[in-house]
Formats: structure tokens, C-alpha cells, sequence
């Protein structure tokens, strides 16, 4: 894989910034100053960060609720993200998305999105635009384990396939559809296999090594940029915290999760810049450091950020454009 070592060096920040980010909204949380529901992605940082590192402008993505990383990766910058967490003006849905519903559809990120499944239809949608427009952009859809139960799943990537869309399917397979094994919700044991039935090329792919990921996505994207339809990619990870905040995970045992944190994302490309020679410790170190102010200055931004004015409820309901 022909990198730069500023690629590897970005792709290392992202993915720290990513988890710090998380970890410190866990904290905002239990301080009361983020409400609702909120889905940590810890764990998970190779995923998204390796995926959208293959993707080219004009690729579209649209992901589910756990959509803190992935805004991060589509270049949403950690102030926006952490406003939009606490609600305030200043975030990238102008407080009223929240944890689920970041979007920034200027950088062709489309969204996150809290009913199960429902974006899929959305994700061939937005392919089919991009096919009768002519253009060679890719929609990427990310979509966890448990969405590939519902009727939403089926109809769309059906409808991908007999349409050819340029969609690249994206389950995140992290082990639980909220407290439910796969093996007890899936009558197959390789979601991938889901793809079979509708004619879909596809593969799995060890989602804790963002390499991994990313030469696989590059390896789907070209597949689908050439004109051959959608191809759908299983990744399986983990994640090392609970479906949300108020999760109690009597559903799976400590040692389990500590054996997959051995498997931790950053620790694994962490030693493979090191062990190739491409970073130095002291420099990954330092990485590190600049990563905690950058979390420290988006908190104090987000916390000093003024609340959405009472009008702003009914601003953004319809698209304001011009008639002819």
C-alpha cells in the first residue's frame, strides 16, 4: 500500500482523536451535560477510519447512530462534534441532531441515523441519483449486524442489485445487536452470506486493522466505480463499551472483553508504524499529547457555545428554494 508517512501520521490522529473523544463524552454524560441516548464508538476506530480513508470526494456516506468517528473521519472537526453532543449552536447540526443525527452533507457526509435500518433505502437513494446523473460516486452505507434482520436491509439491498447501484454495503459486525449475540438473531453465521442471495459480490475483513480496512474498501470502491454494481463488505470488530450509556452488558463476560482489547485498534497500528519503521514512538507520543488539547479546547469551545435560539425549531423543517 503506497502511503506518505503524513497519510499514516493522519490516520493514527484520527483514530485517537476518535477514541478520546468518546472517552471524554462519557464523562460530559455522567456530568448531565449531554442528554438522550449516546453510542460510544471505542473500539471500533479501524472501521470507519480505514473506510473513509479509500473514499474520493464525490463518495457519499451515510451511517447509522454510532456516528461520532465517522463524522470525524468525513473531516467534521472535533468542536462541531462536541457542540453538537452538548446541543449547542455551534455543532454541526446546530444542536438539534445530538448524538444520532451528525451530518454535514457539504463534505458528502449524509448522516447518522437512529431507527435501525432506515437509512439503508436512503443509501439507494442517493446511489440512484448519482446513476442517473453520471457520475462515478460511490454511496457508502454503514450499518450495524442487527440492521441485516429487518425488513429495511433486504429491501434496499435487493433493489441495489437488480438497479446496479453504485453502493458499497458496510456492515459493521461488532458481535451484538444490542444485547443479542448474532448467532442468536442471524440464521447464517457470516453476514456477508446475506449478500449471496441477492447476487452480491462481497468479503469479510478484520476490522481491527485500519490496513486491512482500508485496502479492502480501496479494493470494493474500484470494483463498483467500474460499473459493476454494488458490492457489500462484512467487518467484523468490537466494541469495548456498552450499546449506550445506560447499557448494564449482562449479556457477555468481563474476559471477553478484555480478550478483544488485546486486539485494540490503535495499540495494533500503533506497533505496526513502529515496527516498519514509518513513526517513532516519541512522535506517535507526541500525537498523543496534541490529541488531548485538541479534546480539552473542544470541550471549552462546545461548553462556552450559546444554546440554539428558540426560533431556530422552526428553522430547516423544509428547503427553502427559489420558485420558478
Amino acid at each position: 500500500m503506497d502511503m506518505k508517512k503524513e497519510e499514516h501520521l493522519d490516520l493514527y490522529h484520527q483514530m485517537v482523536l476518535i477514541r478520546l473523544l468518546e472517552e471524554q463524552a462519557a464523562v460530559l454524560y455522567q456530568q448531565g451535560k449531554i442528554g438522550g441516548f449516546l453510542h460510544l464508538y471505542i473500539g471500533q476506530e479501524a472501521v470507519s477510519t480505514g473506510l473513509i480513508s479509500a473514499r474520493k470526494p464525490q463518495d457519499r456516506v451515510i451511517t447509522a447512530y454510532r456516528d461520532h468517528g465517522v463524522a470525524i473521519n468525513c473531516g467534521l472537526s472535533a468542536n462541531e462534534v462536541m457542540a453538537e453532543l452538548l446541543g449547542k449552536a455551534t455543532g454541526c447540526s446546530k444542536g438539534k441532531g445530538g448524538s444520532m443525527h451528525m451530518a454535514d452533507v457539504k463534505k458528502n457526509f449524509w448522516g447518522g441515523h437512529a431507527i435501525v435500518g432506515a437509512h439503508l433505502p436512503l443509501a439507494s437513494g442517493l446511489a440512484l441519483g448519482d446513476l442517473y446523473q453520471g457520475t462515478d460516486g460511490v454511496t457508502i452505507c454503514m450499518f450495524g449486524d442487527g440492521a441485516t434482520n429487518i425488513g429495511y436491509f433486504h429491501e434496499a439491498v435487493n433493489l441495489s442489485k437488480v438497479w446496479k447501484l453504485p453502493v458499497l454495503w458496510v456492515c459493521e459486525n461488532n458481535e451484538y445487536g444490542m444485547g443479542t449475540t448474532v448467532e442468536r438473531a442471524s440464521a447464517v453465521s457470516e453476514i456477508r452470506q446475506k449478500a449471496e442471495g441477492y447476487g452480491i459480490p462481497n468479503g469479510r475483513v478484520d476490522g481491527m486493522n485500519v490496513m486491512e480496512v482500508r485496502q479492502a474498501s480501496l479494493d470494493a470502491l474500484a470494483h463498483i466505480r467500474g460499473g459493476n454494481g454494488p458490492y457489500f463488505m462484512e467487518v467484523n470488530t468490537y466494541r469495548f463499551r456498552g450499546h449506550s450509556m445506560g447499557d448494564p452488558e449482562r449479556y457477555r463476560t468481563q474476559d471477553e472483553v478484555h480478550c478483544w482489547q488485546e486486539s485494540d485498534p490503535i495499540g495494533i497500528y500503533h506497533n505496526y508504524l513502529t515496527g516498519e519503521k514509518i513513526a517513532s514512538k516519541e512522535e506517535l507520543d507526541a500525537l498523543d499529547v496534541q490529541v488531548e488539547q485538541e479534546i480539552q479546547a473542544a470541550v471549552q469551545f462546545a461548553e462556552n457555545s450559546p444554546e440554539p435560539a428558540p426560533e431556530a425549531l422552526f428553522q430547516d423543517i423544509y428547503y427553502e428554494g427559489e420558485r420558478e
